[in-house]
Parts: structure tokens; C-alpha cells; sequence
């Protein structure tokens, strides 16, 4: 008999799909981790707070269901409550770990995702959304505004948080060629830039690239302020605070959008 021969088969070379996943796991290993920091700063959730309590009115004129998805330990949820006073204020986050600390300070705390099947709440079933710093730690932010878009009724607000990559103090690191404060290179050190801890940032926004990108999502901007970083070396927090009054310069990007 004539031995045959065969061309091997390559082997297969890893998709999008699943190096995103792969990217979604280590994630969540990440954000298991006790040790990573899951709260925001106090005066930026208090800013934010304040934003949102202005834009619902009060509970008086009806009660409205308040999502804070990726709560965390419930620190900026619990820190809003008072200004919510009659409000449903529900925390929706995926680590186990941060929703134990958060049934502490939260009525509701219930695991819930942006992708992967997506929240646990029907369509146009929430009134506004809480997004405290967390879309700069997502593999997949457009998928991320699409979900919230999703369960917002229509005319519902956006109040969302997160760090300014072009912070007054960004641009003189830049210049110097040292990395920005917020950015990151690795899960596993701080490398090239000023700080010590590692937080898992993967994208940053500038105060322009942030309007464009929610405005694209299918939101209406209404406003957009800025707030301090508690990580700025105490002599330059006025400084810090002062650069709030021109929101491309801020720490902190402060975003108010509504549901088209």
C-alpha cells in the first residue's frame, strides 16, 4: 500500500472574541482582589451627587430608580443617599468581593454586568445611572453605553465620572516625557509615572474625547464639570481645585448626559 501523506492543520490563531475574553477574565481576577481600591473619592461624589439630586428633583414629585453601576463598596452610592432622600438607589457591580462590602452601606446591592447577558433590568426600567470611574477600567465602553442606553428611559440621566487625561498637571508631565498620572502599562506595577497604586485604567478620556464619545453612544450632554483628585500632593490641592472652573483642565471629568 502507498503511504499517503497529509498537510497538517495549522493550529488556530486566537480570535477578537476570545482575547477579549481572555482580557474579561483577568479583569475579574483583578477586581477580586481585596486589595484593589473600589471607591471614589468623596468631594467627587459629592459634586456628582449633587448634579443628579438637581437634575431628579425631589421624591416629592415621584420616586425614581437610581442604578450606580459598578458601585464598588458603595461608598459614592452611600454618599449620594442623603441627597436622594426618597429615591431607590440601586448598586449594581460584578465582584462579589465589593458587593459584600457594599450591602453595608446600600439597601440594594446586586451583581450585575454590562456585557456578558448584560444588567439584570428590563428596558427603559431606570431613571438615571450612576457611573462613578468605571468606564476607564472597561475592555468594551461602547458596548458599555449601550447597555446603559438600554435600561435608561428615554430622557433618563447619565451622570458619569472619570479621570481627565489632559489634567493641568498631565500636560507638564507629558512635556517632562513621563508617563500621566491615571494611565497604566501593566496590572502588576506603576511604571514611568508618579504614584504607587495600580487601579486597572485601560482607557482615558479627554474632556473633548469624552463629550464626542457619549454623544455618539445616543446621549444628549447637559454639562460638563470637573473635581479634584485626593492623590495631588497637598501643596498643589488649591491649585488642583482652582483648575475645576475650566473643566479640560480638571482632575476629574464630571459628565451629565440624557437618554435621546
Amino acid at each position: 500500500m502507498t503511504p499517503t501523506t497529509s498537510t497538517p492543520t495549522p493550529a488556530p490563531t486566537p480570535s477578537a472574541d476570545s482575547a477579549t475574553a481572555a482580557a474579561r477574565r483577568g479583569l475579574r481576577d483583578f477586581y477580586e482582589d481585596p486589595s484593589v481600591p473600589v471607591a471614589s473619592g468623596t468631594p467627587r461624589s459629592l459634586r456628582q451627587a449633587r448634579m443628579l439630586a438637581a437634575a431628579l428633583g425631589p421624591a416629592t414629585a415621584g420616586a425614581r430608580t437610581v442604578l450606580d453601576i459598578g458601585c464598588g463598596d458603595g461608598t459614592a452610592a452611600a454618599t449620594a443617599a442623603p441627597l436622594l432622600a426618597g429615591h431607590r438607589l440601586v448598586g449594581v457591580d460584578w465582584s462579589q468581593d465589593a458587593l459584600r462590602r457594599a450591602h453595608a452601606r446600600l439597601p440594594y446591592a446586586i451583581r450585575g454586568e454590562l456585557t456578558d447577558g448584560g444588567l439584570p433590568f428590563a428596558d427603559s426600567s431606570a431613571d438615571a445611572v450612576l457611573f462613578s470611574e468605571v468606564i476607564e477600567h472597561l475592555v468594551d465602553p461602547d458596548g458599555a453605553l449601550d447597555e446603559i442606553r438600554r435600561v435608561l428611559r428615554p430622557g433618563g440621566h447619565l451622570m458619569l465620572s472619570t479621570p481627565n487625561l489632559a489634567a493641568w498637571y498631565n500636560r507638564a508631565l507629558l512635556l517632562a516625557g513621563v508617563q500621566p498620572v491615571f494611565s497604566e502599562v501593566s496590572l502588576r506595577a506603576i511604571h514611568g509615572r508618579p504614584g504607587r497604586e495600580v487601579v486597572g485604567h485601560l482607557r482615558l478620556y479627554t474632556a473633548r474625547a469624552l463629550r464626542e464619545f457619549v454623544t455618539a453612544a445616543g446621549f444628549e450632554v447637559v454639562r460638563l464639570s470637573g473635581a479634584p483628585f485626593h492623590g495631588v500632593p497637598r501643596p498643589l490641592r488649591p491649585l488642583d481645585r482652582l483648575a475645576c472652573a475650566a473643566p479640560a483642565l480638571s482632575s476629574i471629568l464630571l459628565l451629565h448626559a440624557r437618554r435621546t
